[in-house]
């Protein structure tokens, strides 16, 4: 079993969930809330964790979160928790669960009754104390790495798809079992491992200085470059799934350097009312585009990158770099387009003013305009 403490207390390794007991008694919950949603239920993940608990602790289980968790999910599970008298959180599943666990941990321990002012494009972070709720974390799918994670991303009631984000929300113990990972559908593999691939590229390639995270980022793109397509074939292959959870785990890690215009355009994109989209399939259809783009402000990194994917010395730039996600998109049977994944015209400029205003923006290599935000939304059209 590996005991990984950087950022927060991690268990990591095939078998990890049966320590949860014990790290429940180190945190001092006996009363959680579960926070989870209907397919983990469905998919008896949940009764895999249940089995680790104690007989006797009382369990409250909330398993209504949204594919895109809201603001009006928060109110329904923060009502529970109150009402049970928890005290602290489990949650199951990918980073809808573990988001609007955050989210609900934040809001039992702070004042006021939205979310809105906690964001990070409302300078929320400092509002943020070390009162917020104790989260234990235990992923089901590679992806989002919001075990580690500092930030959750919410639908406010506004419409707007925003983070709220503090060194105090990361969960305070994340539980690894890529065990849970194994029945995981290939559609989900595909889309939540390039979520993790796409994390760790805008990650090494933000504008901030910062080698250590640059090095674990670079580990995460290898592992998920060579792995997701694995996974994505033979569920059952464990050391695929192994490397993807860390892959996953990684990408999350580094978020203290920020993303990019990949997540500044999925976050709208995401947000948007009438459709459902899922998140890491946004980012692998996003991403070619924008490798393209960022290539004048990147540079040299394009080489480190394309050399940690085994592309030839010719094919180490933006790209040979962008030709390679996309053929893996195709292989991983990623829609070849947004107007794939249903999306109409009339989204276009209203996904564009969204990115503007998301706070991945920032720390993109190469802040695209308005009008570039369109060509980008354009050229991954399909």
């Amino acid at each position: 079993m590996a005991l990984i403490t950087y950022l927060t207390r991690i268990q990591f390794d095939f078998g990890a969930l049966k320590l949860l007991d014990a790290e429940l008694q180190l945190l001092g919950i006996r009363r959680p809330l579960i926070v989870t949603d209907k397919g983990v239920i469905s998919a008896g993940l949940w009764g895999k964790v249940k089995d680790q608990l104690p007989g006797n602790m009382p369990i409250t289980l909330y398993d209504g979160t949204p594919e895109n968790p809201t603001e009006a999910a928060m109110r329904d599970a923060l009502k529970i928790y109150k009402e049970e008298g928890c005290d602290g959180i489990i949650a199951i599943g990918g980073g809808s669960p573990m988001d609007l666990a955050k989210a609900v941990a934040l809001m039992a321990t702070h004042p006021g009754t939205s979310l809105q002012p906690y964001s990070f494009v409302e300078g929320g972070a400092g509002k943020i104390t070390a009162a917020v709720a104790p989260i234990v974390a235990i992923p089901t799918t590679s992806g989002t790495g919001s075990e580690v994670s500092r930030g959750g991303v919410i639908i406010m009631d506004s419409g707007r798809k925003l983070a709220i984000g503090s060194p105090h929300l990361i969960p305070k113990l994340a539980l690894v079992d890529p065990e849970l990972t194994l029945s995981l559908p290939p559609h989900l593999t595909a889309g939540t491992g390039m979520d993790a691939f796409t994390h760790n590229i805008e990650c090494f390639l933000a504008n901030v200085f910062n080698p250590p995270a640059d090095s674990i980022a670079l580990d995460g793109l290898e592992k998920a470059w060579n792995n997701v397509e694995r996974a994505t074939k033979d569920g059952q292959d464990r050391e695929a799934r192994y490397n993807m959870a860390m892959a996953a785990m990684e990408g999350a890690m580094v978020f203290q350097k920020g993303l990019g215009a990949v997540h500044a355009l999925s976050h709208p994109t995401g947000g948007l009312k009438g459709y459902r989209t899922h998140h890491g399939t946004l980012n692998a259809i996003y991403l070619p585009a924008v490798l393209r783009f960022n290539e004048p402000a990147v540079g040299e990194k394009f080489r480190k990158v394309g050399q940690v994917m085994g592309l030839k010395e010719g094919e180490r730039n933006a790209t040979g770099v962008a030709e390679a996600v996309a053929a893996l998109n195709e292989r991983l049977g990623i829609p070849k387009g947004l107007s794939k994944v249903g999306l109409k015209d009339d989204t276009i400029e209203r996904i564009a003013d969204g990115a503007l205003g998301d706070h991945c923006h920032l720390s993109t290599p190469r802040q695209p305009t308005r009008a570039q935000y369109i060509e980008l939304i354009q050229q991954s059209w399909g």
